[in-house]
């Protein structure tokens, strides 16, 4: 969809819940692009997203309300408080850092203050990128993995459910009580169950371990399992329609985005450097005869991380945003809330 169609029917009246809406209206300060067409890896069938902000109201401000968000599905339009931003922004969160990385143009709508959150944006940069993105990273590949799995004959998929468990037993330490390194073995044997030809097994040596933590991690681990189990309507309508490729697109553009914030210091949301490699790997380059991911794409993934801890290692960015900065802006805009000038 061309630029101008897109800015064209913002105004049509399936998006009138912008200007009638209670919290949104004279109170949005910043409309913008989001998903593909923001990535610019977008196609002829892919879906408009629209993501904003709008100031909380005086009312919310002095009794300590926040709307949040107003989300309107059929739009697949998201548009959150300014105060519910600033929390979001200051955590780098990468689906929300993303709407102050916008090509200029794509932005539908910017008010004074709007361009004064533009101008600060350098204030929520910091060495916290790197957890907010590899966390979404992280998820981004279990579903990649997830995927996959279902495409494969029991034995690959057993071997994607395996991945996938691993990948969250790395946050474990991080999140339990501490065991030492191998009290925990997780292995794929020739199953015990006839329904199977191989399934997962587990090595488990856990002395004066606190039980709730260890029934946490089992759910977690058991949650997983049976949600690769799971083949609904939904995920085989994903694997129909070769959503795969998307998945392993959206991977790589998160640890683009995330080494130029920590090398340059800047968010750039619109991948124009990367667009063809970005849109190949959409098109399903990197998948095999199976629909399975090649193992040339794993290697592209972990040139990436290598960057990335790269960059994490010699940034000049500091280890927490600017908080005061924030703080003062935050007060700043809602200060002239209250006193009616916006």
């Amino acid at each position: 969809m061309k630029l101008e169609d897109i800015k064209k029917k913002i105004g049509e009246p399936e998006y009138d819940f912008l200007r009638e809406d209670e919290h949104l209206g004279k109170n949005i300060i910043l409309l913008g692009l989001g998903g593909s067409h923001a990535y610019g890896t977008f196609t002829e069938t892919s879906d408009l997203d629209v993501r904003g902000c709008a100031l909380n109201s005086k009312e919310e401000i002095l009794c300590r309300d926040n709307f949040e968000q107003v989300t309107d599905q059929p739009t697949d339009t998201t548009v959150y408080s300014f105060n519910k931003l600033m929390q979001l922004l200051t955590d780098c969160n990468p689906n929300t850092i993303e709407i102050l990385g916008l090509k200029k143009e794509h932005y539908l709508y910017l008010s004074d203050i709007g361009r004064e959150l533009l101008d600060k944006r350098k204030m929520f940069l910091s060495k916290k990128a790197l957890h907010s993105f590899s966390g979404y990273a992280t998820a981004q590949f279990r579903r990649l993995d997830n995927k996959a799995g279902r495409l494969a004959d029991q034995n690959v998929q057993e071997q994607h459910i395996l991945n996938s468990v691993k990948l969250a037993e790395e946050n474990f330490k991080n999140m339990y009580f501490e065991y030492p390194e191998d009290s925990i073995k997780l292995y794929i044997d020739k199953a015990v169950s006839p329904e199977l030809d191989t399934e997962i097994f587990m090595d488990v040596n856990l002395k004066h371990y606190p039980l709730r933590d260890y029934k946490d991690m089992w759910n977690r681990m058991a949650d997983i399992v049976r949600d690769y189990g799971r083949f609904g309507k939904r995920n085989q309508n994903a694997v129909t329609h070769d959503k795969l490729g998307k998945h392993m697109m959206h991977l790589l553009r998160l640890y683009m985005m995330c080494i130029d914030i920590l090398e340059k210091g800047e968010i750039i949301t619109y991948r124009e450097a990367e667009h063809d490699l970005l849109m190949s790997i959409r098109n399903g380059a990197y998948l095999d005869e199976n629909r399975q991911p090649k193992e040339e794409f794993f290697e592209l993934v972990e040139d990436y991380k290598k960057r990335l801890e790269y960059a994490k290692d010699n940034t000049s960015l500091p280890e927490k945003p600017d908080y005061k900065a924030i703080r003062e802006f935050t007060m700043y805009v809602n200060e002239r809330v209250v006193k009616g000038e916006v």
